[in-house]
């Protein structure tokens, strides 16, 4: 018999329920490049409202909505400062170098997981010929290792720009994570931001697709951006109508995912060779060290037994929704033949 496998690599890689796909086959499409899909319409007009913009724009993917905030936001040879482990700056192929020659300054995040305001402050350059200029901060929430970021953190680094003349950018992969875990309305994280970019496949569960919300003219010079960097999409709204459906009936249930997240963390902590990071659990995440330093053989230990998870020094697993309890009992079970060998 085929072993069922237990990915916990990320939460995109789930896949869209029965009542999604009856979404998506049924949804209402037209042209979207020419702004006739009512279901895009649609989608972009309820996150807009939700995050308290004027306006958003349907992409394909997170990267190329983060990419095209950035070249809206930014000028050749301006600079975006950005933490040194952010998606936008790390995991991200370099676009806003390569395509925008925009300079990304990284500064570490602190013991928070945040950036210091202070750092950031000093990291602006003056106004002088000899220094790109600065004119963005960009910010993650929720953060790259999970952490949810408070709505008070926000209005401060909001206070911080305007003081500089900086615009400021979140990229809200999980802003609903967020949301959730801090317990607030996903306006008070997004609302003081002059962009946000929010991805539908991670938690939300939708197959793909992300959506970039701010002014009105912020949005239509985006616009322009999308259509030089391909992401012009036609009958797009089978796409969107996933995202409806996910906004509509996933973003409440993230904190079962955020609650699975705890009970892994629990089991893991059982196991001496490893050393939870953080703490424990962040929303949907869990990172861990070994103390054996033996990260290449439990990674194929784990696709040998059918356990998938990423990372390395510290491994990173995440829960979605396609995962129970009992999912987590059988991974862990499977691991333990590893990180337990006298007990195998």
């Amino acid at each position: 018999m085929t072993m069922t496998v237990i990915d916990l690599r990320s939460d995109t890689v789930t896949q869209p329920c029965p009542a999604m796909r009856k979404a998506m086959y049924e949804a209402e499409l037209g042209d979207d490049v020419y702004g006739e899909d009512p279901t895009v319409r649609t989608l972009q007009e309820a996150l807009s409202e939700r995050t308290g913009h004027q306006a958003a724009l349907f992409f394909p993917s997170g990267t190329q909505s983060n990419l095209v905030a950035l070249l809206t936001h930014c000028q050749r040879a301006d600079e975006y400062i950005v933490a040194q482990n952010a998606h936008t700056y790390k995991y991200e192929g370099g676009g806003a170098a390569a395509l925008g020659g925009i300079q990304p300054q990284p500064i570490e995040r602190s013991e928070t997981g945040m950036l210091d305001l202070c750092r950031v402050e000093a990291a602006i350059k003056a106004d002088d010929f000899h220094f790109a200029r600065t004119r963005l901060l960009a910010l993650e929430n929720t953060t790259t290792e999970g952490a949810a970021v408070p709505a008070e953190y926000l209005a401060d680094a909001r206070a911080l720009c305007d003081r500089h003349g900086l615009s400021l950018h979140l990229d809200g992969a999980r802003v609903f994570n967020a949301a959730v875990s801090l317990e607030v309305d996903v306006a008070e994280i997004t609302g003081v931001c002059d962009s946000v970019s929010i991805c539908l496949s991670k938690g939300l569960g939708a197959p793909v697709g992300s959506v970039l919300c701010g002014s009105t003219e912020f949005i239509d010079r985006a616009r322009r951006w999308r259509k030089t960097v391909g992401g012009g999409l036609r009958q797009s709204g089978v796409l969107a109508a996933a995202g409806l459906f996910a906004l509509k009936n996933n973003v409440d249930r993230l904190s079962d995912d955020h609650a699975l997240a705890r009970y892994l963390s629990d089991k893991l902590a059982q196991f001496d060779d490893l050393e939870l990071a953080y703490g424990g659990a962040r929303t949907n995440m869990v990172f861990f060290f070994l103390r054996s330093g033996r990260y290449a053989a439990l990674q194929e230990f784990g696709k040998r037994n059918g356990v998938l998870f990423g990372g390395r020094n510290p491994v990173r697993m995440v829960t979605h929704k396609d995962l129970t309890s009992g999912d987590i009992d059988e991974a862990v079970n499977r691991l333990r033949g590893f990180l337990e060998p006298e007990s195998s």
